[in-house]
């Protein structure tokens, strides 16, 4: 078990971020940063706009454990217009990861790095060539390759996510997902156990990992992800249980 361990959580207020936060919270092992653009009234979350630098949020960075980013416009139906902004947090955030030192940065890519293999049946592994399907699977697919360089130049640890289909509270699967949804579909508490998992795990410089759920005939390939940080999935989106 982890003993006092600092991690910061960018997007700590989003649907993703609570998640996160609320299962590291009863682990009880954990001390957070939170950071989030509108804190919506939650006094220990920091209210900061990551896509412009500046020392007060930066210092906060200070002895971490873990970074773990997945502030971003979530819409993936989001224009251009939002390509700067991701682009912008995902540089601040990983400079003032090397900046000060920390030992592993977390950063939540997603399925629509590969979202333009919807219509095909194709194995999708961490390696297959990317096809991102919208501007936000662009900005995430950069953001990639941008933690890759940071690795290779700067020594930082850096595991990306490509992080399947968590709706919003329960996160039931059902036929509303559609086939593609739900054989991507990442239930909440394989998402909680895969991030700790990937928060804790140690000799990795870069990975790129698939992150969904153990589903029914899925394209996704889970075997990187169970080699490189132990990740047991529990949860199938067509099995019958869903929690």
């Amino acid at each position: 078990m982890s003993e006092g361990k600092k991690i910061i959580i960018s997007g700590a207020c989003g649907n993703l971020g609570t998640k996160l936060k609320d299962h590291l919270e009863l682990q009880g092992d954990y001390d957070f940063v939170l950071f989030d653009r509108d804190a919506r009234g939650n006094r220990s979350t920091i209210e900061a706009d990551l896509t412009r630098y500046q020392n007060d949020w930066a210092e906060q960075f200070t002895d971490a454990d873990a970074v773990v980013h997945l502030a971003a416009d979530p819409n993936p139906n989001t224009t251009w217009a939002s390509f700067p902004l991701n682009l912008d947090m995902v540089l601040n955030v990983f400079e003032t990861a090397v900046n000060f030192g920390e030992k592993r940065l977390l950063f939540a890519s997603s399925n629509h790095t590969m979202g333009g293999y919807k219509q095909e049946k194709v194995n999708l592994t961490p390696t297959t060539t990317q096809i991102p399907d919208t501007a936000y699977g662009v900005t995430k697919l950069v953001g990639e390759r941008l933690a890759k360089s940071f690795a290779d130049r700067h020594g930082l640890s850096v595991i990306c996510g490509r992080i399947g289909w968590v709706q919003r509270g329960e996160n039931n699967p059902g036929d509303q997902m559609g086939d593609w949804g739900r054989k991507m579909w990442l239930s909440n508490r394989d998402f909680c156990q895969l991030m700790e998992k990937a928060i804790l795990t140690e000799n990795v410089s870069f990975a790129a990992l698939n992150a969904m759920s153990d589903n029914t005939d899925t394209l996704w390939d889970l075997n990187t992800t169970r080699k490189v940080i132990g990740y047991i999935p529990q949860y199938n989106a067509y099995g019958p249980e869903w929690t």
